[in-house]
């Protein structure tokens, strides 16, 4: 019972946080789908070749994954995710047995986003706070899909002027730091997308923090050997 409250309480907190659009917080679920990718081209990339090189894998995340559906690159099969989610909620809201539906040879996760701006009222250290749900989230994939590979990807970094409108962002370093060694402790991949920011910055949408369709090419191109 004790359990249940503080669930429904951590839950009603992220809510609150999320629902903080316009209080001069930036927070990855702030806005809808179609406002943060505003700046999408309006016709649609050809993306046959990624939904056939990734059509045995799916992408579990929060609203910056979710983008892989919302531009067509993937099929929403292959997308599991939703603005606002934190691991502690991918776990209470089933993602792992979605993923078991569908059942893939491999699984990309991409969370953190969201974790590294969880308030102080759920916990003093969003870093170790969200990390041990991470790991938990991995041991449940793990469980149902055991034939399955597991690659985690880092949280995306921000513009300038996003950091400068949320200090908290200022720990995506430290944050991908934790995850990377994450990773290796539980023996699940983990692909550095650093290499994408190199040599083009105008990759992002309006806000600073979600990205336009090449960011999203950009990155399983890099992925694509991942699942040969």
């Amino acid at each position: 019972m004790y359990k249940k409250v503080i669930s429904t309480l951590f839950i009603g907190s992220i809510a609150l946080t999320l629902a903080a659009c316009g209080n001069g917080q930036n927070t990855q679920g702030e806005a809808p789908m179609a406002e943060v990718n505003e700046t999408a081209p309006l016709e649609k990339l050809n993306n046959t070749s990624y939904k056939t090189i990734f059509q045995h894998s799916v992408f579990l995340g929060d609203s910056i994954t979710e983008a892989l559906s919302y531009h067509d690159i993937l099929d929403e099969f292959n997308v599991v995710a939703g603005a606002g989610t934190t691991t502690e909620l991918a776990l209470e809201a089933g993602y792992v047995d979605k993923l078991a539906e569908r059942n893939p040879q491999h699984v990309f996760i991409m969370l953190g986003s969201d974790d590294i701006l969880l308030p102080p009222q759920v916990t003093d250290n969003p870093k170790q706070y969200s990390l041990k749900f991470y790991a938990k989230l991995i041991d449940s994939i793990k469980e149902k899909l055991p034939k399955a590979s597991i690659t985690v990807l880092p949280v995306t970094p921000v513009t300038p002027e996003a950091e400068k409108k949320e200090p908290r962002y200022k720990n995506i370093n430290d944050y991908n730091q934790g995850l990377k060694e994450m990773a290796s402790k539980k023996k699940v991949g983990f692909v550095d997308l650093s290499s994408i920011f190199t040599d083009s910055q105008n990759l992002y949408s309006s806000d600073g923090v979600h990205f336009k369709p090449e960011f999203y090419t950009r990155m399983l191109d890099l992925l694509k050997d991942r699942v040969k």
